[in-house]
């Protein structure tokens, strides 16, 4: 493991390591699976503007998340079902988010409970909700998170149903009999059976309500003082609308290639999104980081920080803990290499003109 010089490195590791049902329910993404390869390509014609002669001998990488001071602008996206990467799963996964100061998010469909991460010490977590059909598990996942001191509550938005993931299909997957949904065990859906369906699909889907809509927005709000995003924004319209509807912050994002594909890389969704947020609520980027540029090229769009998913997969299976520390602290050098070389000593001095995209006019020089 000390020859991994970035983060990348760790999906092959980790294919190596995992069952290649496991690898594959990861890796995957829907159909053609054209969006999941966009999501990191799309980075690649996103180019600098670096600015020199600049006094970058300090760089301060803190900012403030809901009110929360991190140490970085880089946070830990909601990947469900972590025990299949590794034994210790999510409660590996929110302790190195608590070692590299940073926000950890808990998916629904967790191997660990609420409860069992908020145990492992203290941190800065977000619980991921999926609403149900009976709003009576909802209101107890969410008091749950509530109870142990949860800050915000992630609503995932692009699920009403499955993505069409044909590589869990082919495989027939289905989760260990040794691992359970722990956030549903009492609740006669954390065991799991075997299906020619969709992973995923076969455990909680069949729960998801089909029919949410913003006034489910509404009603969460009535039964929670906390602070909600909405995860699975990719438009200006439904930004507006997530702003009439009193959302905290929106997580741009296309679940990771795994839902509707052929829609945008959310590095692309990323500007329209935070121009119609006209900066009312923080902006946040999921999908497709992988380099500590990216991480700026997202924030010199307008974004507030970043979240991570599948390179804490990865790492989690190559190495556990220590793999998910080394690729926060490989992906926050990074960061800072970037803005020393662009020429920004703090978060607010990365500007849009520090990057420049394909999608932007020409420049043309002035005449002397």
């Amino acid at each position: 493991m000390d020859q991994i010089t970035n983060v990348s490195e760790y999906e092959a590791i980790a294919k190596k390591n995992l069952p290649k049902m496991v690898y594959d329910f990861f890796a995957s993404g829907a159909e053609d699976q054209w969006t999941l390869k966009e999501n990191l390509l799309a980075f690649s014609r996103i180019l600098f503007r670096p600015r020199i002669l600049i006094d970058v001998s300090t760089i301060d990488l803190s900012t403030t998340i809901l009110g929360f001071k991190v140490s970085m602008p880089i946070m830990i996206a909601p990947t469900g079902m972590q025990k299949m990467a590794h034994p210790e799963g999510e409660c590996a996964t929110a302790r190195a988010a608590s070692a590299a100061g940073t926000i950890m998010t808990l998916s629904t469909v967790a191997n660990s409970s609420i409860e069992e991460v908020a145990s492992t010490g203290p941190g800065i977590r977000l619980f991921q909700l999926y609403v149900f059909k009976d709003r009576n598990l909802v209101t107890q996942l969410v008091r749950r998170a509530e109870r142990a001191g949860y800050k915000a509550i992630v609503l995932t938005a692009d699920t009403p149903r499955l993505g069409h993931r044909e590589a869990d299909i082919k495989n027939r997957f289905t989760m260990s009999p040794s691992l359970t949904l722990k956030n549903f065990e009492n609740l006669d859906i954390g065991k799991i059976d075997e299906t020619n369906d969709s992973g995923l699909g076969s455990y909680v889907v069949g729960q998801i309500d089909h029919s949410l809509s913003w006034k489910d927005v509404k009603w969460l709000q009535t039964i929670t003082t906390l602070p909600i995003l909405i995860k699975g924004v990719i438009t200006a319209e439904d930004t507006r609308l997530c702003i009439q509807a009193g959302a905290a912050g929106i997580i741009v994002s296309n679940h990771g290639g795994r839902q509707l594909d052929y829609v945008p890389a959310t590095i692309m969704a990323l500007e329209e999104v935070v121009k119609a947020a006209e900066g009312q609520i923080p902006v946040f980027l999921d999908g497709g980081v992988r380099r500590g540029t990216d991480v700026f090229k997202a924030l010199a769009l307008g974004a507030s920080g970043v979240f991570i998913g599948r390179p804490v997969v990865f790492s989690l299976a190559a190495a556990g803990e220590a793999g998910v520390r080394k690729v926060l602290q490989m992906l926050r050098d990074e960061l800072e290499l970037t803005m020393a070389l662009s020429g920004c000593c703090s978060l607010k001095e990365i500007r849009r003109d520090h990057i420049v995209a394909e999608w932007d006019a020409p420049r043309i020089a002035p005449r002397l």
